[in-house]
């Protein structure tokens, strides 16, 4: 019986837990500073435990559970993993996270080999299933003695068409804060040959459409930096790699429009407290209430009929509506208030959308055009698309590992290996989670 750390209860993380229940010879802790949560996700299973764990303040109770567990799982938020891979390399214990790489979490490579550890991260959705079906497909190229000459890939999680029912073509299933933000990332990209930079404040105004099979046109814009799959994927030859994100219709204008209003602003201001929301918005600009509107449409330069102008509206931030947010920020502001009108209702589904588009050259000349699509749906009142397909990966790599399957892989790593993926895919698949792939020639 091998004996399983998880560290955090949140939305994501019930079908990871009741993938590992399933296991007859694995063990599952669940440590959570709320321990009903984990309560809750284990339902008395008797191969399962709750224990209460504040991470930022209990370390020798966090070290205690690494110590007397096998392998750890870490869904945590990013900045903790490192104390955590820390315990784990003291006690010779393996990690799995589903989050980025740091720099910090990169340089414990050694000391992860010279112990025999396996640190395996990015093993989620994006990042995740998308490197691995990604790699799956460049390696077969290149078995057939191919290249890629062109790389796209573009992830997003959307309502289900038939739940799509607000003006802003998206719903949150947890707080939307960290959406927001990602109107400020740089980004940075290679298109036929030449590099492309962004500045943050301009991401949403870079933006297009791109066709979906059965689902027609979604928006696209840039993910940060991808120029750092050609080392990665090992995409010498490509002239293009590209990393972006879905939205619906209309999403990126009108977040170019909320940040162009200042409503990104994470400064604590207790001036805001308990104001109307048309109190604050007419703050934020600097204008009085009783012009808010007009004020609004002259620092956006659309009029006051427009598209995003009465996404605003339905918004309700020209309205005499109060928020409680977690702080008074106006981001935090805007934030509760997308949570109240853009969270899933019962019984609804969301959907997860990934595309990769190839594009392989072969020795005789000959391309292809290779698409690879994934559309996974949310199982109404039950788990998410975003939960299954963020944690089952984890879930199913953590199974392999107790198996012995990864045997002979050690140190710092993302799911880019066969060894790794294609289990990880193949179980995935069984469980109704796969890409369907496409080829034409050009």
């Amino acid at each position: 019986m091998k004996k399983v750390l998880l560290l955090g209860a949140g939305l994501v993380t019930r079908p990871l837990v009741r993938y590992l229940l399933d296991q007859p010879n694995i063990e599952l802790i669940i440590a959570s500073r709320t321990v009903s949560k984990a309560d809750a996700l284990l339902e008395g299973h008797p191969q399962g435990k709750s224990v209460a764990l504040d991470v930022k303040k209990e370390e020798s109770k966090l070290e205690e559970l690494v110590k007397t567990t096998d392998i750890t799982i870490s869904l945590l938020p990013w900045i903790y993993h490192l104390k955590v891979a820390n315990y784990c390399i003291e006690h010779g214990k393996h990690l799995i996270t589903t989050s980025y790489v740091s720099p910090a979490m990169k340089e414990l490579d050694a000391k992860a080999r010279e112990k025999g550890l396996l640190f395996l991260n990015e093993i989620g959705l994006d990042p995740g299933i998308d490197h691995m079906s990604a790699m799956k497909i460049i390696h077969e190229v290149k078995n057939r003695g191919g290249k890629i000459i062109s790389f796209e890939s573009v992830c997003g999680g959307l309502p289900a068409p038939e739940d799509n029912d607000n003006p802003f073509g998206y719903k949150f299933s947890w707080s939307p804060r960290g959406v927001v933000l990602a109107g400020r990332n740089n980004a940075h990209y290679l298109k036929n040959g030449e590099e492309v930079k962004i500045d943050g404040k301009n991401l949403f105004t870079n933006y297009w459409r791109k066709e979906v099979e059965s689902l027609g046109e979604l928006e696209v814009y840039p993910n940060r930096d991808s120029m750092i799959y050609q080392e990665l994927y090992e995409l010498w030859d490509s002239k293009t790699i590209f990393r972006g994100t879905f939205r619906n219709i209309g999403w990126c204008e009108t977040l170019y429009s909320i940040a162009k209003m200042g409503w990104l602003d994470d400064n604590e201001r207790n001036e805001l407290e308990n104001l109307p929301l048309k109190d604050v918005t007419a703050k934020l600009l600097g204008a009085d209430k009783t012009e808010v509107i007009k004020k609004t449409s002259e620092t956006i330069k659309l009029a006051e009929d427009s598209r995003v102008m009465s996404n605003l509206k339905w918004l309700g931030l020209f309205d005499d509506i109060r928020v409680k947010p977690e702080q008074w920020t106006y981001l935090d502001i805007l934030s509760a208030r997308m949570q109240e009108m853009m969270a899933y209702q019962k019984g609804e589904r969301d959907m997860i959308v990934l595309q990769h588009d190839f594009i392989a050259e072969y020795p005789d000349n000959s391309k292809e055009h290779i698409i690879s699509l994934m559309i996974d749906f949310g199982i109404p009142n039950g788990d998410s698309a975003m939960a299954r397909t963020v944690s089952l990966p984890a879930a199913i790599a953590t199974k392999l590992l107790c198996e012995g399957r990864f045997a002979g892989i050690t140190g710092v790593h993302i799911p880019n290996m066969p060894e790794v993926y294609n289990p990880v895919l193949d179980e995935l698949a069984r469980l109704n989670i796969k890409m369907k792939d496409s080829v034409a020639k050009l």
